[in-house]
């Protein structure tokens, strides 16, 4: 009988050095609130979403494709750009047929590092689309990376606690020799009843929040409301197909 894939959860971007990326499918979290944002504006049609990390390139590209352009630094639209990274923002009646360039911070850094360390596939999940990511996993048959983006390289709960909804649904699949999937399955399990509840102690819901954005960051924790799944190909997320 063939060995089962592995599954790890990475805490941090920092820490991604410590992992074997290579071969390896890497889910990036990101739920308040870029990868909540990049699978609403895909469920609703958007052609592609292009992640960018810098504001000048934001703007040049969505120059060059005629995109819409967005992003936000502490709750505001970025000078320059058209539109903020609220999913709220990006109904089908706006979005269908768009190319989205969304500059983020700690997703897309996360994203292009394990690129360049020659991950097998990118992929990116938030409990909007909780079943599309755990149903392209557990038919993977790859060893697993569930990415958290967390906030400027530090630890957070909201990351983590998607990875721990994904590891619920899909371990019997993998070996997983990993403390912090066992903490992420544990911290889930114990929350995932009151999980508005819980997430809003969360230390990015305070910061977030003080902007008005409670009604995203409920979005942002609401399973399978846009359940399609994000992958990396040619420079842009599109829908998976298969």
């Amino acid at each position: 009988m063939p060995q089962k894939p592995s599954l790890h959860t990475l805490l941090s971007p920092r820490l991604l050095d410590l992992y074997n990326v290579n071969d390896s499918i890497v889910v990036i979290i990101d739920v308040f609130r870029a990868t909540s944002t990049i699978v609403t504006a895909l469920y609703n049609g958007a052609e592609k979403v292009i992640p960018v990390s810098g504001v000048e390139d934001c703007i040049a590209i969505g120059k060059k494709l005629g995109a819409v352009t967005a992003g936000e630094r502490d709750g505001k639209i970025i000078e320059g750009l058209q539109h903020g990274n609220s999913p709220a923002e990006y109904p089908r009646n706006f979005i269908e047929g768009k190319t989205l360039v969304l500059t983020t911070t700690n997703g897309t850094k996360l994203l292009h590092m394990a690129l360049d360390r020659n991950a097998s596939e990118v992929i990116t999940g938030s409990f909007p689309n909780l079943s599309a990511v755990c149903d392209h996993l557990a038919s993977s048959n790859k060893n697993i990376i569930l990415g958290c983006s967390a906030w400027k390289d530090r630890f957070n709960l909201e990351d983590t606690l998607f990875a721990g909804a994904v590891i619920s649904q899909i371990k019997k699949y993998f070996i997983i020799h990993c403390d912090s999937s066992l903490m992420a399955e544990d911290m889930y399990q114990l929350h995932c009843k009151n999980i508005y509840t819980f997430i809003k102690q969360t230390t990015h819901w305070h910061r977030l929040a003080g902007y008005g954005l409670e009604k995203d960051l409920e979005y942002c924790v609401t399973e399978d409301v846009a359940n399609v799944l994000p992958v990396y190909k040619n420079n842009a997320l599109i829908v998976c197909k298969s």
